[in-house]
């Protein structure tokens, strides 16, 4: 089940979830460098993360679960965020370039239908990235933020799930090598632990990132039908001067019957 709106929001307001979001966005950052021209849309809880291509690309979106809640984003504009049903999603078919899927994979009980309905809106050549936790990192072990939440799954786990869906994953990244903690010093020398985990520890990050393509399968031609070829049985003279060529079983069995019809109807 999702975790509410509410409590996601006060969780990235706090000392630690600002942390987090920096950490976890300059991963998101370093996948899309540049998304100019793209139409973005986020699921599950996204908008943190999402602010940064709000200058950037065409259009950005938000879609949350209703089961989550949903919040007004962004607080200083119109908002671009509605609440919706993740496996019917109100949007056309190949309408999205970007999906960046936060705090739903491992929450949602419709697992299958979401990616579904995220594969049916993505474009052609669109990408998908989903932020899970990892379930090594000591973040899904501590119950106090959204990521200790849910079913984590780890990289394989993770990369089989996306292929089970019709996607193809393309690149991994990494963040979360801190621990979950308030200290205020700690928290300080996030850059350093994201640093070093990532030299040293990349199993024990909190979260993980893949980005995969959709894979579309090619079209299969249609074989071309055999022509059958039927044989035509000839009744075949038995006079002494015919010459018989030779057959094998079957065609001496349909010559023999072709040429007891003939005799028998020469003799009425």
């Amino acid at each position: 089940m999702f975790h509410d709106a509410i409590d996601l929001r006060d969780f990235y307001d706090s000392g630690l979830g600002q942390v987090a979001r920096r950490m976890i966005r300059r991963r998101v950052r370093e996948v899309w460098p540049d998304l100019r021209g793209q139409i973005v849309l986020g699921i599950g809880y996204a908008t943190p993360y999402l602010r940064p291509f709000r200058g950037e690309a065409e259009r950005v979106m938000s879609i949350m679960p209703a089961s989550q809640g949903v919040e007004y984003w962004p607080p200083e504009g119109p908002s671009i965020t509605c609440l919706a049903d993740e496996a019917e999603l109100p949007f056309p078919d190949m309408s999205v370039d970007r999906v960046l899927l936060v705090h739903g994979l491992e929450f949602t009980e419709q697992l299958k239908p979401m990616m579904r309905e995220i594969w049916r809106v993505l474009a052609g050549g669109g990408r998908l990235l989903t932020v899970v936790p990892n379930r090594r990192g000591i973040w899904a072990r501590i119950d106090r933020t959204p990521f200790g939440h849910g079913s984590p799954y780890s990289p394989s786990q993770l990369k089989h799930t996306l292929r089970e869906n019709m996607f193809v994953p393309e690149r991994t990244r990494r963040a979360l090598f801190i621990p979950p903690v308030k200290s205020r010093v700690l928290l300080g020398s996030a850059p350093a632990w994201e640093e070093v985990g990532e030299r040293w520890f990349k199993a024990f990050a909190g979260v993980y990132l893949v980005e995969a393509s959709k894979q579309i399968y090619a079209g299969m031609p249609r074989k071309a039908q055999r022509v059958r070829q039927r044989r035509l049985i000839v009744p075949l003279p038995t006079g002494a001067g015919a010459v018989r060529p030779s057959l094998g079983r079957e065609d001496e069995g349909w010559a023999g019957a072709a040429a007891a019809i003939h005799d028998g109807g020469s003799g009425s």
